[in-house]
C-alpha cells in the first residue's frame, strides 16, 4: 500500500462497508502472516475499535495468521477485565487463537529497553529543565516475533500531546515509566492553553523520536489505524479512518486525522463563563482519567478570572486506582506548574507523570515562594464520591454531587456538559 490510505466522510459518517473495504486495502501486500500484535485503545475511550477488529480478524486469518495477540494500551490506566476487552474488541466470546494481554507500566518483567534519548534531545525539548539521557522502554511484545503490528488509536484534542492518535498508542500506551514521565513533563512547560489541540510539539516529538527506536528495534511492520469520530445521543459514529504504513505512514495518517479533528472535536462558545458543569460519563473512574473535564476548558477566556470549573462524576472515589499513584497526588496536591517545580527541588526522585498530571488539572497560577501562596485563574471543584476534607487537602473545592442540577446552570456564563471531557472549548473568534 501507499504510506497512507484513508476513508473520511466528515457530514454523513463512514459505514461499515467503508471500513471493510480499507482494512482489506491496508492489508492487500501482506500475503502470508502467521502471527501478528494488535495494539488498541483500553476502557477509557468511547471510539469504533469495536467495529474495526472483527473486520481484522477475519482478514488477518484468511491470510494465513494462526495468532493475533490483543495488547491494551493501558498506559498508566488500570487493567481491563475479560469482559472489558471483549466488548470493546466487539466481540462476543473470544475466537480460537486470540489472545488477550493488558500492558503494565510499572511491571519491570513486562517491558524491555529499545535505546535511549540522547540529552542534547532531552534537554532542547524541556527547555533545560532536565538534561540526562532518558531510557525508552517499551512492552516485550513489541520486540517478539511479530509478522505485523498493527496500532488502533482515536484522535481528539490531548492536554498532553495536542492531539491524541499516530505514535500516542506505543508512547505512553505501551511504554515504561521514564518517558511518559518525561513527555508529560516537557508539555506542562508549555501548558495546556498552548499546547492542547496543536499538531507538533515538544511532548509530540519525545513521542516520535522514542516511537523511531521501538520501531527500530522491532522487525516487524507497522500500520497504524486512526480513528476520528463522534459522539451521538444514540452512539459513537465513525467520521474517518487513516491507515498509514510504518513511522511515515504513521505520521502521515495522524496529521489527517488531526485535521478532520479539528473540524469535529473544537466547541466554540459566544462568551466567556462564570461556570461550567463537566458531567463525567463511567469510562472515567478516577480523577486522573476525569481530569479532562479541567483541560478542556482552559484555552485563554474561556473560563473568568475566578470561575469555576466543575468535575461531576459521582462514581468516583479517588484520585487514581493505582495506590502508589493515588497516594503520590495526595502527597502533592492540586498546584500550578512553579509550585510543583519547586517541590520537585525538594523531592528530585518524584514521579514526573503525577507531577504534570496535577498541575494540568488545576491550571495556570502564580505562586510566590517567599509567602508559599498561589493565585489560580480558576477554581476546580469535585463532585464526587472524595469527601470534602480530602478533597480540600488536595487543595481542590468540594460540591456535594446531590445538590448539583442542570437547570441550576442554565442562561449567560454558565454552561452543563453533557459527555464531559470530551471536546475542546475556546471562545468565537473577536469575542
Amino acid at each position: 500500500m501507499r504510506a497512507m490510505i484513508y476513508v473520511e466522510e466528515l457530514e454523513k459518517g463512514v459505514t461499515d462497508q467503508q471500513i471493510h473495504d480499507l482494512i482489506v486495502q491496508a492489508l492487500e501486500d501482506y500475503k502470508e502472516l502467521k502471527k501478528v500484535l494488535v495494539i488498541h485503545p483500553d476502557y477509557t475511550r468511547d471510539d469504533f475499535t469495536d467495529r474495526i477488529v472483527p473486520k481484522l480478524l477475519d482478514e488477518l486469518k484468511k491470510r494465513g495468521a494462526r495468532e493475533c495477540h490483543m495488547l491494551n494500551a493501558s498506559g498508566t490506566h488500570r487493567a481491563m477485565t475479560r469482559e472489558e476487552f471483549l466488548k470493546k474488541l466487539g466481540l462476543k466470546e473470544l475466537p480460537e487463537g486470540v489472545y488477550l494481554h493488558n500492558h503494565e507500566f510499572d511491571d519491570p518483567e513486562q517491558l524491555v529497553e529499545v535505546g535511549r534519548l540522547p540529552a542534547s534531545f532531552v534537554s532542547e525539548e524541556t527547555q533545560g529543565e532536565l538534561q540526562d539521557d532518558f531510557p525508552v522502554t517499551v512492552n516485550r511484545l513489541l520486540v517478539e516475533d511479530f509478522d505485523l503490528i498493527i496500532a488502533i488509536n482515536g484522535t481528539v484534542p490531548h492536554e498532553s500531546t495536542g492531539f491524541s492518535g499516530g505514535f500516542k498508542i506505543l508512547v505512553p500506551g505501551v511504554a515504561g515509566p521514564h518517558v511518559v514521565g518525561l513527555f508529560h513533563w516537557a508539555a506542562v512547560l508549555i501548558g495546556i492553553p498552548a499546547l492542547i489541540g496543536t499538531i507538533t510539539n515538544p511532548a509530540r516529538n519525545i513521542i516520535n523520536k522514542s516511537c523511531e527506536l521501538i520501531l527500530s528495534a522491532s522487525g516487524a511492520r507497522f500500520l497504524s489505524f486512526n480513528m476520528v469520530y463522534s459522539e451521538e445521543e444514540d452512539g459513537i459514529v465513525p467520521r474517518g479512518l487513516y491507515v498509514g504504513e510504518d513511522y511515515e505512514g504513521f505520521l502521515q495518517a495522524y496529521e489527517k486525522a488531526c485535521q478532520a479533528s479539528s473540524k469535529l472535536h473544537i466547541v466554540y462558545i459566544d462568551e466567556p463563563l462564570n461556570v461550567a458543569v463537566q458531567v463525567i460519563g463511567p469510562h472515567y473512574d478516577e480523577v486522573w482519567t476525569a481530569g479532562k473535564g479541567s483541560y478542556k476548558l482552559q484555552r485563554p477566556g474561556v473560563i473568568k478570572p475566578g470561575g469555576e470549573i466543575i468535575i461531576f462524576a459521582p462514581h468516583i472515589d479517588c484520585f487514581h486506582s493505582n495506590s502508589k499513584m493515588d497516594a503520590a497526588i495526595r502527597q502533592i496536591g492540586y498546584h500550578g506548574k512553579d509550585y510543583v517545580k519547586e517541590f520537585l527541588k525538594k523531592h528530585p526522585d518524584f514521579d514526573r507523570n503525577v507531577a504534570a498530571h496535577v498541575i494540568n488539572v488545576r491550571g495556570p497560577a502564580i505562586y510566590d515562594p517567599e509567602t508559599g501562596k498561589e493565585e489560580f485563574a480558576f477554581k476546580v471543584t469535585l463532585a464526587t464520591a472524595i469527601p470534602k476534607e480530602v478533597c480540600e487537602s488536595v487543595n481542590l473545592g468540594y460540591r456535594d454531587p446531590s445538590s448539583l442540577k442542570k437547570e441550576d446552570f442554565e442562561g449567560p456564563g454558565k454552561l452543563w456538559i453533557e459527555h464531559g471531557g470530551k471536546y475542546l472549548y475556546d471562545l468565537k473568534k473577536g469575542v
